[in-house]
Order: C-alpha cells, then structure tokens, then sequence
C-alpha cells in the first residue's frame, strides 16, 4: 500500500507540472513544492477602469452641427449619383439604322441634345429638369441602311420602328440610371462615412433625387419642341435637316413623325458621305434672305453668297448701313453685289451717303428703295424709305428719333396709297425700328436693322416686324469688345399665295476668329399646329397715330 501511495503521489506531481502554466505567479501557500523555472519578469495584465461617459471624455468626438453634416449627406450623394451616371449610366440603342447611345447628364437647362458627328447637333428644349438627355448618334449600320436602300417600302414602317427603339432605350436608360445612382452614393457613402446605415441613406436619397428630376421633366414634357430646334455644327447640312417650311408647318404634327424623320435625314447624310443630298425646295415658298449693318465686312458677301446657294434663295432684303463712313473710296466694296446669285432690295442706313445710293442705283440686279417707292421682286411688292440721318457728317446735327418717326410716316402714308391703288405692298424695309413701328397696320411685314442683334415682334395693330443683327459682325467694332459680335442673318419663308410669313430660320456664326454656326428654327404662331390663322393688319382708324394701339 506504501508503495502504490507513492507512485500515486509521483503521477500526480508529474502530471500537474505537465499542466502547470509556465508563467502563472506560485501560490505562496505551496512551499513545499518545487520551484519552476527562472523566467523573464513580466508585467500582469492589469483590469481598465470601466469606461465612464463624462463630458470630458465625450468633448473630442462632438458631432457635427446639423447643418453641415446635412450638407456633407447631399454632397456625397451628389457626387456619387454623377460618378454613377458618369461610369455606366449609358446604353446602346439602335434607333432604326442608327446605332446611338443614349446618356443622362446633369444640366441646369434640362433638354435633350442630339450628337450627329460631323455634323454638328441639335438642341430640343423638350423638358425643364437638371438632367439632360444626350443622344449620340455613333454610326450608320450598313446593313440595316443598305436594307432601305433595296426596299424602299419599310420606309412606311421607319416611323412605328424608330418610336419603339426610343421608347425601349428610355426605359432602359431610365433603369440602369437608376441603378447607377444608387450604386454610386452608396459606394461613396460608405467609403465617406463606413456606416452601412449611413451608404444606404445615400443611396435611398439619390434615388428619390432621380425620381424627382424625372418627374419634373415628365411634368415640363414639351413634345412640340421640335418645331424649334436649334441646329449647331456645319452650316451647310442645315437645309438638309430642317427640310423647308411647308413641311414643317404640315407634318410636324405628331411627335414621332419628326423623330422619324430626322433619323431618315440623318440617314441620307451618312449615307452620301463627303457629298449632301440635293436640297429641293418647295415651290410654293418664296425665300427672302434678311441681311443688315454689313458695314464693309468682306467675309459678307462670302457668307451670304453661300446662304443664297444653300437654301436657293429667291431675293435678299438688305436694311442698310452696308458701308461704315459712306465715301466713294468705299463704293469699289459694292461691286460684288450684281454676283451674289440673287434680285438685291436696299435702304439706306445712317452710315450710307446719298453717295453710296446713287452708286447702288447703277449696279446690275440691284433694287433701290427710297421715300416710300415699290418694286415687285420674285413674286413680292416690298416698298422702302432710306435713313433720314447720316451719322458720318459731323456738321449736320443728328434728328434722333423725331426724325426717324417722321420718315416712319412717310413710308406709312405711301403703303396706304399703294393699298388704295390696289397693289399693296407685301413687305416694308426701314433702317431703324423706330420707322419701322410707325407701319403698323398698313403691311403684313416690316423689315429694320440698326441695333446689331436679332428679334422678332408683332406690333399691336398686326404687323410683324423682323430686326436683324449684323450680317458683317458689326465690321471693325468686332475687335473693340472682350468678345467679337456674331455674323447674323435670316432666312424669311413666305407663302408665295397669302404673302404671309411662315417660318423664318435665324442664322448665327461666330464673329471675327471663331468658327461656330447655329441655326435656328421658327414658325409663326397661326402656323403651329392646331392653330387658327391670324387677322389681317387692322388699318389705324382716323386720329389714331401709327404704331400705337388705338
């Protein structure tokens, strides 16, 4: 029995130094025992105090005062809803034989931008929202257009085609937008804040951001927009796109009519290549190509022989101040008017002579209108006094607009005469607008110039009156400003049986050392759809003075 407590006692002691931890401090009740190993001196781990929630301990993690931090939330989620529609927020639609891709974009203007490489684009303000709608118009497929081209009659069928593309590659848009501005202010919300709850607080606000701006622009949804486009990119293909004014008067309608159409245009654009369709013009229409305040700008007669090529114009109406001091060292400039391809209809401006008109009276194919004379041109009566003023001549004291009332009436007085004599005028041409208002009434259209910009009004008694900017970007004034004045003219479509206006394009190219264009499509208002068609000018009752409302 002593032997096995023994070997009892020597398993024991063998087996809880087998067990012991090396480094736990001895009981000192256990004297007996051997001693462990000597071992490095180590510190023991020693109990924290319990965390205690006082003001001194809170003071460096103070948050953030409400305002900011609500400013810090929108900016992430901003950022990231645009870093989101930046990196995918696009698809590829094809648009009957285009291939396009279709991109949200934020914009203070809202809109919808059209790319159509090389040529230029086209503007649409078809909604009012801070997100524009960019189309890209990225090729033609060849085999898809090469299929028109063999069976013209799908053509029927373009329409219904190309409406379904958009409509499935706007909700596509819409989807993936949707799913790109959530991604991307949760992605930026949580590398910002590293809160789970905080990245989808982003995400959730982006999301009804992007709801919000849908709604807005479904609730400012324009479809008319495309009456007036706004056309940018080479000035050359405008006639092409645009089509003439019959047309769009009659067959923009509908919506989807005009987006078919202008894929078809497109179409025939890529399809010739370096050539432009032959533009056709439609014979009812008679064009007028208003110019204005050339003021010895050679680049002129360029640009407006050019306008005269493209869009086949019948006549141009010019409202004087073609020359800057009116001298005779300057009549040479005149000499390229008999060549610009067109009848040419002038008044004086303030900085045109008695010099400059008598020179003008001699050249070829040239229209001279003074002191209320009439003269028909290409189907229309235009009828025209000169600037009582000549602003050169520093002797003569300057009339003012007296002077230019005065005039005003003398032309009104003659266009009531014609009208008595049976042959009224059509259109009347002054230089300065303030002659311009006193025809009101007694003329369809009055035509002015003078204040280098271009704008459009219809006087209280119904007379339409058009003031042109500069046709020669305000001449050697373009180099005075920060910035040089436009080169601006317009394109008057009449209906060649009423005699009325229609439509008008406004043309606008960079001014002195730039190189942009843009054209601008209008219509009148009896001209849009839908629309009942104006009165005639009322004639000014006896006692009542012109141009006011009686």
């Amino acid at each position: 029995m002593a032997r096995v407590s023994a070997s009892a006692r020597n398993f024991t002691t063998a087996l809880s130094r087998m067990i012991r931890k090396p480094r736990t401090p001895r009981d000192p009740r256990t004297r007996g025992h051997a001693r462990p190993r000597r071992t490095p001196r180590s510190h023991p781990l020693r109990p924290l105090p319990p965390l205690s929630l006082t003001p001194a301990t809170l003071a460096p993690h103070t948050p953030r005062h409400p305002l900011a931090h609500a400013l810090g939330l929108v900016t992430v989620v901003l950022l990231g809803a645009w870093l989101g529609l930046l990196v995918v927020g696009n698809v590829r639609v094809p648009v009957g034989p285009m291939d396009t891709t279709m991109t949200l974009r934020p914009s203070l203007s809202g809109g919808t931008k059209i790319n159509v490489s090389p040529l230029g684009a086209l503007h649409l303000d078809s909604h009012h929202a801070p997100l524009r709608l960019d189309v890209n118009v990225d090729q033609l497929d060849p085999d898809r257009s090469q299929a028109l081209v063999d069976h013209p009659e799908r053509l029927a069928g373009l329409q219904d085609e190309v409406t379904h593309d958009v409509e499935h590659g706007t909700l596509d848009l819409a989807l993936r937008s949707c799913a790109a501005v959530v991604t991307g202010a949760t992605a930026l919300g949580l590398a910002v804040y590293r809160r789970p709850r905080r990245a989808l607080a982003s995400g959730g606000l982006a999301l009804a951001l992007l709801a919000a701006c849908g709604a807005t622009a479904y609730g400012t949804w324009n479809p008319k927009s495309v009456l007036e486009p706004r056309f940018s990119g080479l000035l050359s293909s405008a006639p092409s796109l645009v089509g003439n004014a019959r047309s769009i008067v009659t067959e923009f309608d509908v919506y989807q009519q005009e987006l078919a159409r202008l894929v078809t245009n497109v179409t025939k654009l890529y399809d010739v290549t370096s050539t432009l369709p032959a533009y056709q013009p439609d014979p009812t229409t008679i064009r007028v190509l208003h110019v204005s305040d050339i003021h010895l700008n050679p680049a002129a007669w360029k640009i407006i022989s050019s306008l005269v090529e493209q869009y086949d114009v019948d006549v141009i109406a010019d409202t004087g101040d073609t020359m800057d001091h009116g001298t005779a060292a300057e009549n040479g400039f005149l000499d390229a008017v008999p060549d610009l391809g067109a009848p040419y209809v002038w008044v004086r401006g303030n900085h045109d002579s008695a010099v400059t008109q008598r020179y003008l009276q001699r050249l070829k194919n040239v229209h001279v209108l003074d002191d209320g004379r009439a003269v028909n041109v290409a189907g229309l009566r235009f009828a025209g006094i000169g600037d009582p003023q000549f602003t050169p001549d520093r002797s003569t004291v300057p009339g003012g607009d007296a002077a230019n009332e005065l005039a005003g009436d003398r032309l009104a007085a003659a266009l009531r005469a014609q009208r008595a004599a049976g042959t009224p005028v059509d259109i009347a041409l002054a230089h300065e607008p303030v002659a311009a208002r006193r025809t009101d009434g007694d003329v369809p259209l009055a035509l002015a110039g003078h204040i280098h910009h271009q704008d459009m009004e219809v006087l209280p008694l119904g007379t339409r009156l058009r003031v042109e900017g500069s046709t020669g970007g305000s001449g050697l004034r373009a180099v005075e400003g920060k910035h040089p004045d436009p080169i601006e003219a317009s394109i008057l479509y009449i209906d060649r049986g009423t005699r009325r206006l229609q439509a008008w394009d406004e043309i606008r190219l960079g001014g002195l050392g730039l190189t942009t264009a843009e054209v601008s499509r209008h219509l009148v208002e009896e001209n849009q759809p839908g629309a009942t068609p104006a009165p005639a000018p009322r004639t000014p009752s006896p006692g009542t003075s012109p141009g006011t409302a009686p």
